[in-house]
């Protein structure tokens, strides 16, 4: 019999898959090949009382993931924003952060800018290294996840939000500190999948209310964008957008060709310099 499930974890080629009324099944898909990401949705068939395969997966309405030459790593489907953690302590990779957004930008998710820990000493640090993001619209939400969550709920209700982040920025105390019942889900999915054969999650999703979901990801130390062409991530710098066209050159890198639309704009403090060095990391490569 056929039956409709959405993917709640994702742990190699095992997934759970939830069902309307609650029950959860073990799913493998029924290739070799598998392209399933939490947060999809899947028409499965029942195997045994709590197993199943994976016949389909649903069109999506957005697809998370990163890439390199040769490989791509699905992160989250069907999310609406991208919730970028980083922390006063230890200090974040800017480079990763924008890549993080403009993945955002090309889904075409919301996004926010959580800076964690904010009550150390370093958060004056922080506060400047994410002031060029702010000038430029993004939003950016301060606060300490081992004191008070409150600050973030009203940014997750109606969203199925997507946590992402390098490992240490405090991911997981957040995660704890949103959903009490996470470390039980935790050990819920391990008796299921029988005692924790595979304890490395790709990915959970867990329901905050009837409204809102929340997706976690393991901590990422990098994230291609092999996908993505030299015009989209132009495009994903929205302080770019008032002085695209006007360079001298059609296929300008804004790196080093004469009458330089984006470079003249930096050097008149119209761009944040860090984030056209930025920008020429990424394009780059």
């Amino acid at each position: 019999m056929k039956l409709q499930g959405q993917i709640i974890a994702a742990y190699g080629r095992h997934y759970l898959a939830e069902l309307p009324g609650g029950e959860i099944l073990e799913c493998v898909p029924r290739g070799k090949k598998s392209d399933t990401a939490c947060g999809d949705v899947v028409d499965i068939e029942r195997t045994s009382a709590d197993q199943a395969v994976i016949d389909s997966i649903a069109p999506r309405s957005t697809l998370l993931y990163r890439s390199d030459a040769y490989k791509q790593k699905i992160i989250a489907a069907n999310v609406t924003q991208i919730i970028v953690v980083v922390a006063t302590e230890p200090s974040f990779n800017d480079e990763l952060l924008a890549r993080c957004l403009i993945a955002a930008h090309d889904q075409k998710l919301e996004t926010l800018i959580v800076l964690n820990k904010c009550d150390l000493p370093q958060i004056a640090a922080a506060r400047a290294q994410l002031a060029p993001y702010g000038k430029i619209g993004y939003r950016v939400l301060e606060l300490s996840a081992k004191q008070d969550v409150a600050p973030l709920l009203p940014y997750l209700q109606g969203h199925t939000s997507v946590l992402v982040g390098q490992s240490g920025m405090g991911k997981s105390t957040l995660i704890n500190a949103l959903i009490p019942d996470a470390l039980a889900a935790t050990r819920e999915i391990s008796t299921v999948l029988d005692s924790g054969k595979h304890t490395t999650t790709h990915a959970r999703l867990y329901h905050l209310n009837a409204d809102s979901d929340l997706i976690d990801c393991p901590g990422v130390q990098l994230f291609g964008l092999h996908h993505l062409d030299f015009a989209a991530i132009e495009r994903s710098f929205p302080e770019f957008l008032p002085h695209l066209g006007n360079c001298r050159f059609a296929n300008c890198s804004h790196s080093h060709e004469p009458d330089c639309a984006i470079r003249k704009a930096t050097a008149e403090g119209k761009i944040d310099e860090r984030r056209l060095k930025l920008f020429q990391q990424i394009a780059g490569h």
